[in-house]
């Protein structure tokens, strides 16, 4: 089951792309086009519609907020119909020149991404009549950025907020980068929250506030539990009930809660040491 769907947020389009084998799809993920800048490119698997979708205007630059497939899926094809400048963290790069291991899982509800030539991104990326600053906020991945247009007061945050608690991570997911990325943003000026799954046109500082709050309870919760002596496997039993079962289930345990609580005890450990 492919959908996909337009939407209009003042200037900006907004186009909701989302794949199931069978059913309603479990995850779906908002690209945003602005005059002739896109930002992520959506998921392999709707190549077709995405890019009937964004035929009608030339672009000129693509952002990519992180690498992961969901995000970077169709930039190969992107470039390749428009010949727009592909923009990216120096990681990001890395990870579009060369195949990387993905689960089976990800193959499935998102598909491989294309090779891609990604262009380190300056200070600032000017597009005419819109600028978009580059905001380095790794925690999700380690080269996931933000983009920042001042001007109209928008934060294109890719997977920074998704929602005000976390449910699951992967294992290379850090949190107290996660922590200070979102202290980082909230330094900026911006009122709409342009999240690549939930996108929120206004009071988007106080939704990333609620972020940060949850964050740092979990990591300091995590804390004290090691503070008083329990062990590894104690912490994870006691928020076992926070497991979101069905997702463990179908990301093979590559996303999950329990590596969430890992990361707070593994960074609590290090900061120790």
């Amino acid at each position: 089951m492919k959908t996909f769907k337009n939407k209009q947020f003042g200037d900006i389009d907004a186009f909701f792309a989302a794949y199931s084998i069978v059913g309603k799809p479990f995850m779906g993920v908002y690209i945003y086009r602005v005059g002739d800048v896109l930002i992520d490119t959506g998921l392999s698997h709707l190549q077709n519609e995405i890019l009937a979708g964004l035929e009608e205007k030339p672009l000129s630059h693509i952002l990519l907020t992180h690498y992961h497939e969901d995000h970077s899926g169709n930039a190969g094809a992107l470039f390749k119909a428009h010949g727009a400048t592909v923009w990216g963290h120096s990681y990001t790069a890395r990870m579009m020149k060369n195949r990387y291991p993905m689960y089976p899982y990800r193959h499935l509800m998102w598909g491989r991404p294309g090779l891609v030539k990604v262009t380190p991104y300056p200070e600032s990326i000017d597009c005419g009549k819109y600028r978009f600053i580059p905001v380095h906020t790794p925690g999700h991945s380690p080269d996931h950025t933000a983009f920042l247009e001042p001007s109209y007061g928008w934060l294109f945050s890719g997977d920074l907020y998704l929602g005000d608690r976390a449910r699951y991570a992967r294992p290379e997911e850090c949190v107290s980068d996660e922590i200070q990325s979102l202290r980082k943003v909230l330094d900026l000026d911006f009122e709409w929250l342009m999240c690549a799954h939930n996108p929120i046109p206004e009071k988007g500082k106080e939704r990333i506030a609620r972020k940060l709050n949850f964050w740092e309870d979990l990591f300091g919760e995590v804390g004290q539990l090691m503070e008083r002596g329990d062990s590894d496997s104690a912490i994870l039993r006691r928020m076992r009930n926070r497991e979101d079962r069905l997702v463990k289930w179908l990301c093979m345990g590559d996303a999950s809660f329990a590596n969430i609580v890992r990361a707070c005890i593994r960074e609590r450990r290090e900061n120790v040491s």
